[in-house]
């Protein structure tokens, strides 16, 4: 709109000038050329031109603040109304990211106790919510944690440490694929059972040898599943994706219910999953609260960050929730969509004013005795200015 109202002045003093010259060439007398020339450029009116975007944009972003989300990047509020797709992180998104533990499964009954305490003492260095849901538990049942040293991550599987000159190892059991450790057929069935039923599923190793699992279950968000619901509604499909299991993911996108989903997705591949979607022709708004979300959230058309989640993942974003409210997606939409078609109506009244007010004002229908005197013509143009500000306004109004 700057770039319109800039192009705008330069037709204004340009045709100003033209109907000076062409008026004197006609013969009229040089009060008459002089006053066409004051209309024109009175008239023009660059001012409506010049807000009808930013002045909308701005109430916009207010609106945003004054319903639970910051914009920090202006287009990412202009992309949300072309969405295709909303991808939806799980753990923490969709669902509550408190996580209780279920069930823990020894290989050799009666040593729950023992799994668990090697367990927490290797994820007692660890800050995600599985690891702190161990350590709580073993401190709420007087455990002892063990010292661990040589720490470390193993992205989207789990982790490991070195406790008591044993290595020990605690993750998902692609870990325990992945490190060719077999599993007990007992316990292979146990947590097969257990997963079918959405709990995620830890396996405990030590020395290559398993121990057993402790089965987690997270909490579905209710207002998950009005979201979607209207997602769905508006024509929008969802996804989710997770570094849980198939029969995890699979059982909450029943329960939500979700279009699509993936499961079993490291964390550095997660970007890879919203380029997929992209290269179908759809765009994509990533929702999501961990580092290993950022990715993701910065390939996404549209990255959406929740507040509580990592500054990682809310420096990444260009629209940030701060709420864990997933029907927050909802409202970012509707109110990009209204602020669209308020800018719409903006550049449409604008336009459409100066298309037909410069032509009178420069005397194109005065044989017919229709003239726009310079004050006349200032009123106009400030009526055409106070228009487009009260329109603007409105949007405040409207509900999302």
């Amino acid at each position: 709109s700057d770039k319109a109202a800039f192009y705008l002045t330069i037709i204004a003093v340009a045709g100003g000038v033209v109907t000076l010259l062409a008026w004197l060439a006609a013969g009229a007398e040089i009060s008459f050329a002089v006053a066409r020339l004051v209309a024109v450029l009175v008239i023009a009116c660059p001012h409506a031109l010049g807000l009808a975007v930013p002045l909308v944009a701005s109430i916009a972003t207010t609106k945003a603040a004054r319903n639970g989300f910051l914009v920090k990047q202006r287009l990412a509020l202009e992309a949300a109304r072309g969405i295709d797709v909303v991808l939806f992180d799980k753990t923490g998104t969709l669902t509550k990211g408190e996580f209780g533990i279920d069930k823990i499964i020894a290989t050799i009954p009666g040593n729950e106790l023992e799994v668990l305490q090697y367990a927490a003492s290797v994820n007692s260095h660890s800050e995600h919510p599985l690891a702190k849901t161990v350590v709580n538990e073993a401190k709420k049942r007087n455990v002892d944690i063990l010292p661990a040293s040589n720490f470390r991550r193993i992205p989207g599987k789990g982790a490991g440490a070195k406790i008591g000159g044993a290595e020990v190892l605690i993750g998902s059991v692609s870990l325990a694929e992945e490190f060719d450790f077999g599993l007990k057929n007992a316990l292979r069935t146990e947590a097969d059972a257990l997963a079918k039923q959405g709990k995620t599923i830890n396996i405990i190793i030590k020395d290559s040898q398993t121990l057993g699992a402790i089965a987690f279950t997270d909490i579905i968000r209710e207002e998950s599943r009005e979201a979607l619901q209207t997602l769905r509604a508006m024509g929008i499909k969802t996804a989710m994706i997770t570094g849980d299991s198939e029969d995890v993911a699979a059982w909450v996108a029943q329960e939500l219910p979700i279009d699509e989903y993936f499961a079993k997705v490291p964390p550095d591949k997660k970007a890879e999953k919203v380029k997929l979607l992209q290269s179908k022709g759809q765009k994509v708004a990533m929702v999501g609260d961990g580092v290993n979300d950022a990715p993701a959230l910065t390939q996404a058309d549209l990255g959406i960050a929740i507040g509580a989640g990592t500054n990682v993942a809310l420096e990444s974003a260009g629209i940030i929730l701060m709420r864990n409210d997933p029907r927050d997606i909802v409202k970012i939409i509707k109110l990009s969509k209204l602020t669209y078609t308020k800018m719409m109506q903006n550049l449409f009244w604008a336009t459409g004013y100066n298309v037909i007010a410069l032509p009178l004002a420069a005397g194109a229908l005065a044989s017919r005795g229709i003239l726009l005197q310079p004050a006349i013509a200032a009123v106009l143009m400030s009526i055409s200015t106070i228009i487009v500000a009260i329109n603007a306004t409105l949007l405040r109004q409207q509900k999302i």
